[in-house]
């Protein structure tokens, strides 16, 4: 299983680690190149707006929306989750979000860097809470009918799955647990 790591802003590396101890073979997306080697994706947080910029100016945005389109498997973390989204409700009028997963979201809607917390979170499936890192997140305040919430935060969706694509407010690879790269994993390489 080949997995991309977009790298091209974000803490890119701790996903590849996380990977990695989920059995994947992660590998560095850099430019719309790599998009040909992988068949799946996780795009890290960071800087939702240098992201797309970048994503823009290295010509990886259109191809990138086009393998998913085509059915690539997508975990998005944090800023990756705003990149997903098809709504940004307090972006910049340049921001214009992939629309790959049915929803709505607000950048830093939790707070800035100060009220960043952690969370053990209830996720569908698992048997044991996960930690949750919350670090300026993305609040959901909008889910489409076909968008499974995988866990909540007093009411508010904070891990979300429609399809191939999963999306999480929270960092999964800052903690040493695997569980959610496992399942985005899982998912990605079911069967149809």
């Amino acid at each position: 299983m080949k997995v991309g790591v977009l790298a091209l802003q974000g803490a890119f590396d701790r996903h590849a680690q996380a990977l990695s101890l989920a059995g994947a073979a992660p590998l560095e997306v850099r430019g719309s190149q790599y998009l040909e080697e992988i068949d799946a994706l996780v795009i890290p947080g960071g800087e939702s707006t240098t992201m797309m910029k970048l994503a823009e100016s290295l010509n990886v945005r259109k191809r990138l929306m086009e393998r998913i389109e085509d059915g690539l498997p997508v975990l998005g973390t944090c800023a990756g989750m705003i990149l997903l989204s098809k709504e940004i409700f307090d972006g910049r009028d340049d921001q214009h979000p992939f629309g790959s997963i049915d929803i709505g979201v607000r950048r830093n809607g939790y707070g800035r860097q100060l009220n960043s917390f952690e969370e053990d979170l209830e996720i569908n499936d698992f048997d044991t809470p996960f930690r949750g890192v919350f670090i300026r997140a993305p609040l959901v305040e909008r889910i489409g009918n076909n968008v499974e919430v995988l866990a909540s935060v007093e009411g508010h969706p904070v891990f979300c799955r429609e399809g191939k694509i999963m999306v999480t407010s929270f960092h999964p690879e800052l903690v040493d647990d695997d569980r959610v790269h496992r399942l985005f994993l899982e998912t990605a390489f079911a069967s149809n």
